[in-house]
């Protein structure tokens, strides 16, 4: 009888197996993965089909007046954050100066802001103003109001049916009603004062925004005259973190409020991919027991794959070639590219991309500027020397990632001359985004959401870092309100500086920026992911778009001016509700907030 043979390694076949597995693991990690450009859709449009938001602007319809008073130094500090608020609205407007200008008629506009807290100078003109809006206008005060003699004779229009000289620490804030993104939580303010009027308001006031405190004053409300519509701001709070709040507060006047967003979020990973970032090791030692490279290997960009696997979150990573502190011009080639091509060419597979830092992490400026104990960073010897380190910044870029496009810029800790900017944009027509920083500090270029004169694109980060404080988390949901926008950067080195929270160890960190992505996503879960040419695209298009709204008996019409292929809107019907809509689509947010979707330059929305 045949006896069937036994082959004694068929045991080992698995460990043959996995060893193979592993060699193909390790020969992925050396060489990186390789991948194909998939982002083969035009990001940007054509410069014909570009306008910046003044031009667009100059095709609008006036339909609002502001009045200010430059003689009132609180009036005078908040005009010019309030003349971009209507700018990026896309509202026209007329400005007057009621300490030199007199008030024209306010039959002439839709809208009245009142923006002084010392309503005397106006006189007569404020009891003129409300008779004009109980025949149907519309006014906004959009400053804590002084209690005066005028201010006495108007409260009761404004709803309030007692008030005292008295004002109120607006330490925290609370969103009632569903009236913006982000209600349900409440925002505390850095260095609160007492800037809320102790007021008591009719029942039949709306009240959208209070203190967060048991007092719960209110810092938002609308209030029905006659025909008209009423809102006051009683924060007190004028700087850029808080133009979401205002924009929001506008969009209560009239039947419906229409106002043009970018809807994007964009993540940046800055300094990466880069050599291997130096700092304090000793918390990852702490943690880790391992090096700074295995950590960023190991621990750090699996905790960022599973951040965007989890959310869809695109990362554009921006490259540093060496962290030398040469700035003659002589440049030298990055000799060790593996850790580019492994962590860039996963970026990359990923559906992110690769934009430009810096051959080193010198900030483009030249001798004629003194960091003084701001910065250690040393100045650029000429605008030739800055030329041959882009140069070679983008040379080594392109021989690593020959398959996809470079066109985003971010300035080393934000620092950017008007010089060196100029040379970017005239020299490097490949760069098309400037990303640099949202507020303004010290040497920093910061920047408006914006199609610049030259036509740059100006996208500004709003938010950094893991620590995620009660700033950046006030003015996340601001930014969501105004612009329907999400830009955050992070540093691969954060968790190495003592000064963004490496004592607290990655572990913590990453948790709070877990957090913070979930809030985001809950609170605006259908918000577009990109890249930062994406987002750039996307502010071409909100830069140029224009909005004219008209309204008959079944529906609301909107007439956009520089329509392309696609625009996004921030609806806010306070008196009908949607019905069927033609040329676009809507998407309930909140309350009565809708973002719309337009997809042809005529929209219609049924009422209902």
């Amino acid at each position: 009888m045949f006896k069937k043979k036994t082959f004694r390694f068929t045991s080992i076949l698995p460990v043959f197996l996995i060893l193979i597995i592993l060699a193909v693991a390790l020969l992925i990690e050396r060489n990186g993965i390789s991948y194909q450009n998939k982002n083969s859709e035009n990001t940007y449009l054509s410069t014909s089909n570009v306008k910046t938001k003044v031009e667009s602007l100059s095709e609008v319809t006036v339909s609002n007046l502001v009045i200010y008073d430059s003689s009132n130094i609180t009036s005078e500090s908040a005009i010019d954050n309030f003349k971009q608020i209507f700018e990026d609205m896309k509202v026209g407007t007329t400005y007057i100066d009621i300490s030199n200008e007199s008030v024209p008629d306010f039959e002439n506009f839709d809208t009245v802001v009142v923006l002084t807290p010392d309503l005397e100078p106006l006189g007569e003109m404020a009891i003129t103003m409300m008779e004009w809006v109980e025949t149907g206008g519309n006014v906004m005060f959009a400053m804590t109001l002084q209690k005066d003699d005028v201010v006495s004779i108007i409260e009761h229009k404004l709803g309030i049916i007692h008030s005292s000289y008295l004002y109120n620490t607006v330490s925290e804030i609370s969103i009632k009603n569903n009236f913006m993104l982000g209600s349900g939580r409440i925002y505390k303010i850095d260095d609160p004062f007492e800037s809320a009027w102790a007021v008591e308001l009719e029942d039949n006031a709306d009240v959208y925004l209070t203190t967060g405190d048991d007092k719960q004053v209110p810092l938002v409300w609308k209030y029905e005259l006659g025909n008209g519509h009423v809102v006051v701001d009683n924060f007190g709070i004028y700087v850029k973190a808080m133009r979401g709040f205002y924009s929001a507060s506008f969009s209560l006047l009239g039947n419906i409020g229409v106002y043009p967003v970018i809807n994007s979020a964009a993540f940046t990973l800055d300094d990466f991919p880069s050599p291997v970032p130096t700092g304090d090791a000793k918390y990852i030692t702490r943690d880790y027991q391992m090096t700074v490279s295995d950590f960023y290997t190991n621990i750090w960009w699996p905790n960022m794959v599973t951040l965007a696997d989890k959310y869809g979150i695109k990362y554009t990573g921006v490259v540093i070639e060496n962290y030398e502190d040469d700035t003659s011009g002589n440049t030298e080639r990055q000799s060790d590219s593996s850790r580019f091509t492994y962590f860039g060419n996963m970026l990359l597979q990923m559906g992110g991309e690769i934009g430009y830092h810096g051959y080193n992490h010198q900030p483009l400026v030249l001798s004629d500027i003194s960091y003084g104990d701001t910065f250690s960073y040393k100045t650029w010897s000429s605008n030739s020397a800055i030329k041959k380190s882009l140069d070679e910044l983008i040379d080594f870029t392109e021989n690593l990632f020959p398959t996809s496009e470079h066109s985003v810029y971010v300035p080393p800790s934000n620092v950017l001359s008007e010089e060196s900017r100029n040379v970017l944009a005239k020299d490097f027509p490949n760069i098309k985004v400037i990303a640099s920083n949202y507020f303004p500090e010290e040497f920093v270029y910061d920047q408006e959401f914006a199609v610049a004169n030259d036509g740059m694109i100006e996208s500004p980060r709003v938010s950094s870092g893991a620590m995620i404080d009660d700033y950046i988390k006030l003015t996340m949901v601001s930014e969501l309100n105004l612009h329907y926008v999400s830009h955050h950067f992070i540093h691969p080195d954060d968790p190495l500086d003592v000064d963004r929270g490496a004592k607290q160890g990655w572990a913590k960190l990453y948790k709070k920026l877990s957090n913070q992505m979930a809030w985001l996503y809950k609170t605006a879960p259908s918000i577009r992911n990109m890249t930062e040419s994406q987002m750039g695209g996307a502010i071409q298009r909100f830069s140029s778009i224009t909005v004219d709204k008209k309204e008959n008996d079944s529906s609301y019409i909107f007439s956009l001016g520089n329509f392309v292929d696609e625009a996004y809107f921030m609806v806010r019907f306070n008196e009908d509700k949607p019905g069927r809509v033609t040329g676009g689509s809507l998407e309930h947010l909140t309350g009565n907030l809708y973002l719309l979707h337009a997809t042809s330059a005529k929209v219609s929305i049924a009422k209902k």
